[in-house]
């Protein structure tokens, strides 16, 4: 895997894990019995997007590291699959 290949699949997988990671931790305005005036009560209670930028990072780089680990060291690829699966012929 090249270094444009590998970019282009860490910039997709950043942004799905980005949207997977986002609802964790998340505290509604509604569940802190404060909400404010001309918002909707099920809105986020403060900021928390910079912990949902760092877990993201985190966790989209140990995704990539493994992908790497599989097709650069074990040698894996898309064509490796019914070989490694017998009843995905």
């Amino acid at each position: 895997m090249n270094w444009i290949s590998f970019t282009a699949m860490y910039f997709v997988v950043w942004w799905i894990t980005l949207f997977a990671v986002l609802p964790f931790g998340l505290k509604t305005q509604d569940e802190d019995e404060n909400v404010t005036l001309g918002t909707v009560a099920s809105a986020p209670r403060g900021p928390h997007m910079l912990r949902v930028v760092i877990w993201t990072t985190i966790l989209a780089s140990t995704l990539m590291g493994l992908a790497f680990f599989v097709v650069n060291i074990l040698g894996l690829g898309f064509d490796d699959i019914p070989s490694v699966i017998p009843e995905f012929k």
